[in-house]
C-alpha cells in the first residue's frame, strides 16, 4: 500500500512581516502612546505637530518649576545642568514618522532616511533600525511558538514550519505504508522539503514527485506512482488537484501557521503565529489522521474479510471506516442551505451521510443534532431544550479529523435581536 503525502510544512514570506507590523502599529504599547487617528478632534487643526511640541515644552517647564527653591527662585546653574543631562538621556532615536512627525517624540523633521509603509497607512514611514527591531521581534515570537520546528531555507529565501507531530507521524506511518512526497512545487522545492522531513532518507528515499513529473498541467495523478490504484491512499489539503482520484483522497485541514497563509487562501482570521499558538501534538490533525490510517490499514489486511488480498480495494475500506465517524447520529439542518436549492444536493449534507449520519429535513424524537447558524429558528430552540445544537463546522471537523468531535466545542452564536 502506498501513501502519497504532500509535505506537511508551511512556508512564510515577507508578507508575514506586513501583518505583524500592522498588528504592532495598531497597539499603543510600543511606539507612541500619544499617536491618534487622523479623525480625532484636535485643538488646532491647522498644525498637527503643535500638541506634540507643546507637550515637550510643558515637560521642560514643569521640570524647571519643580526645581524652584522655597523662596521661589530657580538655581539657574543647577537647573541648566540638570536639564542638559535630562535632554541627553531623552535623546530620541526617531524610529519612524507619521505625517512628518516622529512617532516617539513628536518632533517635525526631515525623514529622508526611512522606508515608506503606505500599504499600512499612507503617512507612515519607519527607520531602518525600527524595521530591524520589528523583524527580530517577529522572528523571536515565531521561534517561541514553534518550539524548534521553524527553519530558514536560505537557498529558497523563505522560512518553513513543520506541523506538530510530523516526526512521530512519519515514523509510525512508515511502518505501515510505502510513502511518497508529491507536490505541485518545483523539483528544488520538493528536494528541500524531503531533506527537511527525511534527512537520512529513511521514509521516502527517491520517491519524491514534483511539478515536472506530472503528466497533466495543474493536476496530480497516480499514473506516476508505482502502486496499484486500488491500494493507494492520498493525503493532501487540496482536493481539486486530484480530480481523477478523489475516492483515494483523505482531505487534510490546512495548516495556517503564518499570516500569509490565511490571506492567500482567503481566510479572514488570525494565524496561529499571530495567536502565539499551535496545533496539539496529541489531538491535532496529523495525530487524528494517523489513527484513521491505522484503522484503514488494519481493515484492508483483515484476514476475516474472506476476499483475496489482490481483489481488495482501499477505496471501499475508506468508505466503511468513514461511515463509523458519525454512526448513530440523526441530524436536521436549519437555516444552513439556501431555500431555493435541494438540501440533499448540498455538499455538507452529502458529507454528513458519508460520515454515517442520517440526514432529515424535519425534527422528530430520534433526531440527535440540529445543525444551524441561527439560534432563533424553531428547530434550534427545540434542540437547545431536547438535543444538541451545533454549528456546521462540527460536521466539517469530523470529516477532517475522522473522529466525532465534542459538541460543546461548536456552539451556535446567540442571535442578536
Amino acid at each position: 500500500m502506498s501513501l502519497v503525502n504532500d509535505s506537511p510544512v508551511h512556508l512564510s514570506s515577507s508578507e508575514d512581516f506586513a501583518a505583524f507590523l500592522d498588528a504592532e502599529l495598531n497597539s499603543t504599547s510600543d511606539i507612541s502612546p500619544d499617536l491618534e487617528d487622523e479623525d480625532e478632534d484636535d485643538d488646532d487643526d491647522e498644525d498637527d505637530s503643535k500638541p506634540n511640541i507643546e507637550r515637550v515644552k510643558r515637560r521642560k517647564v514643569e521640570m524647571l518649576e519643580s526645581m524652584k527653591d522655597p523662596e521661589g527662585l530657580t538655581p539657574h546653574v543647577e537647573a541648566e545642568e540638570s536639564l542638559e543631562t535630562s535632554v541627553k538621556k531623552d535623546i530620541c532615536t526617531h524610529p519612524g514618522f507619521f505625517r512628518g512627525m516622529c512617532l516617539l517624540c513628536g518632533q517635525v523633521m526631515e525623514d529622508d532616511a526611512v522606508v515608506r509603509f503606505g500599504y499600512i497607512h499612507k503617512d507612515l514611514k519607519l527607520g531602518n533600525d525600527e524595521i530591524a527591531r520589528l523583524r527580530n521581534r517577529d522572528l523571536k515570537n515565531l521561534s517561541d511558538v514553534s518550539r524548534g520546528s521553524l527553519f530558514r531555507l536560505d537557498s529558497m529565501h523563505m522560512m518553513t514550519k513543520l506541523r506538530p507531530f510530523v516526526r512521530t507521524f512519519l515514523k509510525e506511518a512508515s511502518n505501515l505504508f510505502e510513502m511518497y512526497i508529491y507536490t505541485m512545487g518545483e523539483c528544488s522545492y520538493a528536494l528541500e522539503m524531503a531533506k527537511l522531513l527525511d534527512p537520512e532518507k529513511i521514509y521516502f528515499s527517491s520517491r519524491v514527485i514534483a511539478q515536472d513529473d506530472c503528466t497533466q498541467r495543474h493536476q496530480k495523478g497516480l499514473d506516476v506512482v508505482l502502486g496499484q490504484e486500488s491500494a493507494v491512499l492520498i493525503l493532501d489539503d487540496t482536493e481539486p488537484v486530484w480530480a481523477k482520484h478523489k475516492e483515494n483522497l483523505i482531505l487534510m485541514e490546512r495548516y495556517h501557521f503564518f499570516a500569509s497563509s490565511c490571506r492567500h487562501f482567503g481566510f479572514n482570521c488570525r494565524s496561529l503565529s499571530e495567536l502565539k499558538s499551535d496545533e496539539s501534538d496529541t489531538d491535532g490533525a496529523l495525530a487524528s489522521i494517523l489513527t484513521a490510517l491505522k484503522q484503514i490499514h488494519s481493515t484492508f489486511f483483515d484476514s476475516e474479510l474472506g476476499v483475496n488480498l489482490l481483489e481488495r480495494d482501499v477505496r471501499q475500506v475508506m468508505k466503511t471506516v468513514r461511515k463509523e465517524v458519525l454512526k448513530g447520529c440523526k441530524v436536521v439542518f436549519s437555516r444552513v442551505f439556501p431555500t431555493k436549492f435541494q438540501a440533499e444536493n448540498q455538499s455538507l449534507w452529502k458529507m454528513a451521510e458519508q460520515l454515517g449520519a442520517i440526514c432529515l429535513t424535519e425534527v422528530d424524537s430520534l433526531v440527535t443534532h440540529v445543525i444551524s447558524t441561527d439560534t432563533g429558528t424553531e428547530k434550534s430552540r427545540w434542540a437547545v431544550q431536547e438535543k444538541f445544537l451545533v454549528n456546521p463546522w462540527w460536521i466539517e471537523a469530523a470529516n477532517y479529523l475522522w473522529q466525532k468531535q465534542p459538541e460543546e466545542n461548536f456552539p451556535v452564536n446567540q442571535t442578536k435581536n
